[in-house]
């Protein structure tokens, strides 16, 4: 039988990875989490997975179970206050008018930028002049409680060939 040396290769760059996770506050409320479906596959150092949980991750391999608190910085960042953003009120006149779905603090807005890619923010304060919205990640400045339970880990370089039936 040949060897498979993915069993207990460890995590590092270009590995891919599969895993369920969980993504909680600090208190415990839930955030995002696919241990009730399909286990999530993701190579490591592809954008998808932020680089705070990468490195909890680094290391480990397959069997490998983890749960621990990141600190903001490493997680969805430290809030920055650069991104809370005043406007003139009648801007959103119209948003604002809507009786059948009305819009209060907490209610996210989608805006475009100059190359048309949308940008959400979340409406702060809505004054007699001015709305406040925030454009941090909503999980900015929270400290976040990752779970992972590792399936499988594949080296990088490792060519994977997909047999279907």
């Amino acid at each position: 039988m040949p060897d498979q040396p993915h069993l207990s290769a460890q995590i590092t760059a270009g590995a891919r990875v599969t895993l369920h996770f969980s993504l909680a506050l600090a208190n415990g409320s839930l955030v995002d989490s696919n241990y009730d479906g399909k286990p999530a596959t993701f190579v490591v150092g592809d954008g998808n997975l932020l680089p705070g949980f990468e490195a909890a991750l680094e290391g480990r391999q397959a069997g490998d179970k983890i749960s621990v608190l990141l600190p903001p910085e490493e997680a969805f960042g430290a809030h920055n206050e650069d991104n809370v953003q005043r406007f003139p009120r009648q801007r959103f006149a119209g948003l604002l008018a809507n009786i059948t779905d009305p819009v209060q603090p907490g209610t996210v807005v989608a805006f475009t930028d100059v190359g048309g890619n949308e940008i959400p923010g979340v409406l702060t304060d809505i004054g007699d002049s001015e709305v406040g919205i925030d454009f941090n990640h909503p999980l900015a400045g929270r400290e976040i409680l990752f779970k992972a339970d590792i399936m499988a880990v594949i080296p990088a370089g490792t060519q994977a060939v997909r047999i279907q039936n």
